[in-house]
């Protein structure tokens, strides 16, 4: 039975290591092609520089039931600002803050700070524009239009200003995703006269001078509500509705807080930040070789493998690494530490009462995984707690823990177990 389960050791130890070098490959080998964006390392402002912009969203003007929807739309017009700056992984999220609703930018490497600036606070602009063939536009109205293609798109009176509301709703019949849109008197009558003229053709809805959506007018449409559909998803749809609040109702932002990290700082960050790992990687190392001795190896390969297996999911999903998330990779690995403490100190407890060593690994590893278990559970719990009730650099720190300690849980109970059976000798009755 020992013989079988040391073959089925050493089987999953190969596999162990097979994956270990790949995962180190993966790791330690920088991309060598521009745009090869998955071996790159994706890092916050805090460690290459940048802007930290903290917005307060004025939403005097709109109804309390239509407040998430506005925010969530203005954070997607942001972050569709924000990644036309071309800045190295840019965040947009928002914050609550009693009754006060922020919008948090980051843009890490932001080089003209002041344009950011100026383009992310300005309104969301929706118009509905006319659509023609290129080859229709007459010089008199030539200065009014935007050519796209074989297409010209002519301004209208119609503008966010007259959008009441926008909500999701679904076929009666179809049971499709659609976009309900209501107007306000004055927009009613220039909606009216607009879809009058337009009859079998597409009318174009621009944010910010994009193209939103151009469904076809069907027919002349009156009373101030209109429904657009298409083969939308539901996330879809939810984005649209998102988009045309946040352009139609008056919603302006406010910068309240900006914090600038220079180049040299971040990198001077990035440095010590490496520097402080590895110190304390491998003061861990030298602490468990001088106390448990063989033993202790043992640990330091698993430690080893740990962090190769941490620095790959990070690499691999990939997680935008902060100082914050680097703190908490390396509480993990103190975590990673005392559960190997805890297995070896319940070996030694059962070599004392007479086990030979290969059996006082199962027992060791038996009685001591409850209280892994359990530590591990409350951490991740924390964990959890502070990724979604808390924002920024916190929810950094968070994340790093939770990944941490689910591979420091693997690290313990798999890897240094399965070294220790492979190499255990089932004659010693001696602590090695």
């Amino acid at each position: 039975m020992q013989s079988k389960k040391k073959k089925n050791s050493v089987v999953i130890l190969v596999f162990i290591i097979l994956v270990s070098i790949v995962a180190g490959f993966f790791v330690f080998q920088p991309s060598q092609e521009k745009g090869d964006e998955s071996r790159s390392w994706k890092f916050g402002l805090d460690l290459v520089g940048g802007s930290y912009l903290v917005y307060e969203i004025d939403l005097s003007e709109v109804e309390s039931y239509d407040k998430t929807t506005v925010v969530q739309g203005l954070r997607s017009v942001i972050e569709k600002r924000v990644n036309l700056f071309g800045v190295s992984e840019p965040r947009v999220y928002t914050q609550e803050a009693g009754d006060k609703h922020r919008l948090v930018v980051e843009l890490a490497g932001i080089k003209d700070i002041n344009k950011a600036i100026n383009e992310i606070g300005a309104i969301p602009v929706l118009d509905f524009r006319e659509v023609g063939e290129l080859s229709e536009a007459s010089p008199s109205f030539a200065t009014n239009t935007i050519a796209t293609s074989s297409l010209v798109y002519t301004p209208t009176k119609l503008t966010g200003r007259y959008v009441k509301s926008a909500q999701l709703g679904f076929d009666q019949y179809t049971n499709e995703p659609l976009v309900y849109l209501e107007f306000t008197n004055e927009g009613a009558d220039i909606f009216a006269e607009l879809t009058a003229r337009n009859i079998g053709k597409p009318v174009a809805v621009f944010l910010d001078g994009e193209v939103l959506t151009q469904p076809v007018v069907q027919q002349k449409i009156t009373g101030g509500k209109a429904q657009i559909t298409g083969q939308f998803t539901i996330d879809e749809a939810k984005q649209l509705v998102q988009r045309f609040n946040a352009g139609a109702l008056q919603a302006p932002i406010k910068l309240i807080n900006q914090h600038t990290v220079s180049p040299t700082l971040g990198q001077n960050s990035l440095d010590k930040s490496i520097k402080a790992g590895i110190l304390g990687f491998l003061t861990v190392i030298v602490f468990m070789i001088i106390y448990y001795r063989k033993l202790g190896i043992f640990a330091a390969i698993a430690l080893l493998i740990y962090a190769v297996l941490v620095l790959s999911i990070f690499k691999l999903i990939p997680i935008t690494l902060t100082l914050s998330g680097i703190a908490g990779i390396i509480l993990s690995i103190g975590i990673a530490v005392d559960a190997n403490i805890l297995i070896f100190e319940r070996m030694k407890e059962e070599m004392k009462r007479g086990l030979i060593f290969s059996h006082a690994i199962e027992e060791g590893f038996r009685r001591a995984w409850s209280s892994i278990r359990d530590s591990n559970i409350t951490t991740m719990i924390s964990s959890v707690i502070l990724f979604y009730f808390t924002s920024g650099f916190i929810q950094g720190f968070a994340l790093a823990l939770l990944i941490g300690v689910l591979v420091s849980m693997f690290s313990a109970i798999i890897i240094t177990r399965t070294l220790l059976r492979v190499f255990a000798r089932d004659e010693s009755n001696q602590f090695p």
